[in-house]
């Protein structure tokens, strides 16, 4: 009882004759405090400021407890957050791929400073599974259609397509962040991506080859080659969408000769694709006649005589 008495509010007779002469005196927390108007404000602690104490220790425990330390470049939780993405995420940026327009920046509307390395990395593995399996696929279909073809499993093609199409998706990008890096310190209006947003912009791009890729199954040489022209103009638009608000500051001749680049660049990959793991078959040798030499030929045998 002591206690709660302590707690209780108390009348005072000041208090009581400044309230009653000024009623819209403000009042605060703390005793001995100017209130806005001039006036003397009185009130009791009830221990409340101790709780706002113990509330700020916890927000300041809280706030030390989520600053981790950044992890070191050569450990798997620098590279935990590039693979941090959700399913929504990886189609929209699929999707955005595939659906190329003018103004519509990759970057910008769909990376929006997160990059991620998931979706191209998948997306180049199944790229170069995919051209493997349907170039042992067309060999295959064309023996049957043809006996006279000569087929042989050839599993180096995985390993073929696996580099290739992982060093086009490194090697183009570094190229290309490091030209316009250099690009920047001479006009400084040129503001590149960061590398990993040209390889995302990359990775992503390669997409539309996947079902590409399997169509050329068709037996079909002109058909081949349409779907063929048509993803690499979609692949080549939405590369050179992205990469033109950042080269249209540079004078014209650079931007052209990047962009032309760049489209040569993917043009080479589409069509060597092309002919490398879709190229015909050559004719089985024909099986040909062979004469003994004259030493090892059989002598004729005898007729039987009738007796």
């Amino acid at each position: 009882m002591a206690a709660a008495d302590e707690l209780a509010f108390h009348e005072f007779e000041e208090a009581s004759s400044l309230l009653a002469e000024t009623p819209d005196a403000a009042t605060t927390s703390g005793s001995g405090q100017l209130s806005p108007q001039g006036h003397v404000a009185v009130a009791v602690d009830s221990g409340g400021s101790y709780g706002a104490e113990e509330e700020g220790e916890e927000s300041d425990r809280t706030a030390l407890l989520q600053e981790k330390p950044q992890p070191g470049l050569w450990t798997f939780g620098y590279y935990q957050s590039f693979f941090d993405v959700d399913t929504s995420q990886v189609l929209d940026r699929i999707k955005g791929s595939l659906l190329p327009r003018p103004g519509h920046n990759f970057v910008r509307h769909h990376l929006r400073n997160r990059p991620d390395l998931y979706g191209p990395f998948w997306i180049c593995a199944t790229l170069a599974f995919v051209l493997a399996v349907t170039g042992n696929l067309t060999l295959v279909l064309a023996q049957r259609r043809d006996p006279s073809i000569h087929y042989s499993p050839q599993f180096h093609k995985v390993t073929v397509a696996s580099v290739t199409i992982y060093c086009y998706v490194w090697l183009v990008p570094l190229a290309l962040w490091g030209f316009l890096r250099w690009r920047k310190c001479v006009r400084e209006r040129v503001g590149p991506y960061t590398f990993l947003e040209t390889v995302c912009v990359y990775g992503y791009s390669l997409f539309v080859f996947i079902p590409t890729v399997v169509l050329w199954l068709i037996p079909v040489p002109w058909l081949q080659w349409l779907f063929g022209a048509l993803a690499l103009a979609l692949s080549a638009a939405s590369l050179v969408f992205t990469l033109w608000p950042v080269v249209r500051e540079d004078t014209r001749l650079v931007a052209a000769v990047l962009l032309s680049t760049v489209v040569l660049l993917h043009a080479l990959l589409a069509t060597g694709c092309k002919f490398y793991f879709f190229q015909p078959l050559p004719l089985a040798p024909p099986l040909q006649a062979t004469s003994l030499p004259p030493h090892l030929l059989l002598p004729p045998t005898p007729r039987s005589q009738v007796t």
